[in-house]
């Protein structure tokens, strides 16, 4: 694992799903950061509704589950999915 003085910021686009994009009130923001989780703590503290359905969603990295500590490549995606509902 990088350490975190090697990790250096980039500037990813967080995409926001079904009730995601309700809390947040924005289909999809640019944010700056080094890591997922200082990425979604950032958006969390801009949009305060959104912090319980972070603690439920699914977190993508480029289309793949992404961990709070992993690092930030220069235009990445994230996306906020919660749980769907339906059948």
């Amino acid at each position: 694992m990088t350490s975190p003085q090697a990790l250096t910021s980039a500037t990813v686009t967080v995409r926001y799903w079904a009730g995601a994009r309700a809390a947040a009130g924005v289909d999809s923001e640019t944010v700056v950061g080094t890591t997922v989780g200082e990425v979604l703590a950032d958006v969390a503290a801009r949009h305060t509704a959104l912090e319980p359905v972070l603690k439920v969603a699914s977190i993508l990295l480029e289309g793949r589950p992404a961990a709070a500590g992993d690092p930030l490549p220069a235009g990445a995606t994230l996306e906020v999915l919660p749980p769907f509902a339906g059948g």
